[in-house]
């Protein structure tokens, strides 16, 4: 195997120990020991890529962002009305939580008291942006009541997002996060979209929801 790949896996190896330790106990309560034995690495090979334990910490935030990123790319280019944009965005990224560490690691990061250093900016940040945006471009097209306060909307949407994320981590498995963002999206939509045109997305939802929790 070339050396350079090697590298890059040994890399990705500890990346995902740490995201998953870094999930299921906590920043503060993860050490580097214990990430080289999660990840079965030596010291050295762990030092080579990551000079402390923040810099994992980063790592694994960056990569989140990344993916946040790539799931609103894709589906843009698709041309979906921009409410059903939206909801299909926040299952994928439910998705993308069910099926690995890095974005229940990256949220509880966010969450936490790793700082978001530049220039990667800090994910609630992008969120708000990407629901912001969304939200407006509904309300262009009669998707979402006109007189409905963008900003408090957004940020209440992200709350409940990341909330919804936060209180089931300790209650309930990472599978039932879809029946959450379910959940989640039933009431906004009962609160946020005219009558008329509200079966279409509470159709919607049920279909996101039973896409989310199919295998890949």
């Amino acid at each position: 195997m070339p050396r350079q790949l090697r590298a890059e896996q040994t890399r990705a190896t500890i990346i995902t120990a740490a995201a998953d330790l870094f999930d299921r106990r906590g920043y503060e309560a993860t050490s580097l020991s214990d990430i080289v034995e999660h990840a079965k690495v030596t010291k050295g090979a762990l030092y080579f890529h990551f000079a402390a334990k923040e810099d994992l910490a980063h790592a694994i935030i960056e990569l989140q962002s990344q993916a946040s990123r790539q799931v609103t790319g894709d589906v843009d280019v698709r041309g979906y009305p921009s409410l059903e944009s939206l909801m299909r965005i926040m299952f994928a990224m439910t998705r993308m939580s069910v099926e690995g560490p890095v974005a229940r690691a990256g949220l509880r990061l966010a969450t936490g008291t790793v700082t978001v250093r530049p220039p990667l900016r800090h994910p609630f940040t992008e969120w708000l942006e990407i629901v912001t945006q969304r939200l407006l471009g509904a309300v262009r097209e009669s998707d979402v009541h006109p007189d409905v306060d963008i900003d408090a909307v957004a940020h209440s949407l992200v709350s409940f997002f990341v909330g919804t994320r936060v209180v089931g981590r300790s209650l309930e498995p990472a599978a039932r996060l879809p029946r959450r963002m379910a959940e989640m999206w039933h009431v906004l939509v009962r609160g946020l979209v005219p009558v008329p045109r509200r079966p279409r997305y509470m159709t919607l939802i049920t279909r996101l929801e039973r896409e989310t929790t199919a295998p890949v």
